[in-house]
């Protein structure tokens, strides 16, 4: 898991330095609920179809990141992101879905809540404004808290997974595949930090990365309070 990694790493650092907010995001009721079963399917539905347009923007800030970009390797690994993303993670996610009553139709034109608007175009502007190490650490709580909450969730003797119809979902985040990518996020991280990055530009990533761990609590509480689909 990553958050189990070095010490040292850019992650390990941000996360430090987050506080009781990043406690906050990866044990939210949401989270809780989703481990015990009990989540108002409603709270669900309305967090997935809010999630399909995350991950809309979500690719967007991948054509960014190419864009920000300084090397062919680091233009590739957007690209390949970029690729991953409206390839095959929307496609799974729209196949999830599906599962739970909700068409891409109707998700492509559910109103973007003010939770997922406020982050999102965070995200966005931290890359526009920044430089690919401010994109990558805006981007670095949603990829790696994931993670590190699947990877909990299965591991925690108090999670229900038995009858638990947020299974999938759990092992999906705990999955090797998805594990992978928020390790390679890590490194990426932790690359760029090396040749771009500075101990002077430490607090600045830091508060970049706590706002978005807020964001991220945010997105959670959206779909907890949820009731309307």
């Amino acid at each position: 898991m990553v958050a189990a990694g070095d010490a040292c790493s850019l992650f390990a650092r941000l996360r430090a330095a987050s506080g009781q907010a990043w406690g906050a995001f990866i044990g939210h009721p949401f989270v809780q609920q989703l481990a015990a079963g009990t989540l108002d399917e409603r709270c669900f539905r309305c967090y997935l179809s809010q999630d399909y347009l995350f991950l809309i923007h979500f690719a967007r800030a991948y054509g960014l990141a190419a864009f920000k970009a300084e090397t062919i390797a680091d233009i590739r690994a957007a690209a390949g992101g970029l690729s991953a993303m409206i390839d095959q993670e929307m496609s799974l996610h729209v196949d999830y879905c599906r599962g739970w009553g909700l068409s891409e139709a109707e998700m492509a034109t559910a109103e973007e809540d003010v939770a997922t608007l406020a982050y999102t175009r965070f995200v966005l502007e931290r890359g526009l404004a920044g430089d690919l190490l401010d994109l990558q650490v805006a981007l670095a709580p949603c990829i790696l808290g994931y993670a590190e909450i699947g990877h909990a969730l299965l591991e925690a003797p108090s999670t229900v997974l038995a009858g638990n119809p947020y299974r999938a979902w759990i092992e999906m985040y705990a999955g090797a595949d998805y594990q992978a990518v928020a390790t390679a996020h890590s490194r990426q991280m932790d690359e760029l930090f090396a040749r771009r990055g500075s101990e002077a530009r430490l607090p600045a990533l830091a508060t970049t990365f706590t706002q978005a761990t807020r964001l991220e609590t945010a997105f959670w509480q959206m779909g907890l309070t949820a009731t309307a689909l």
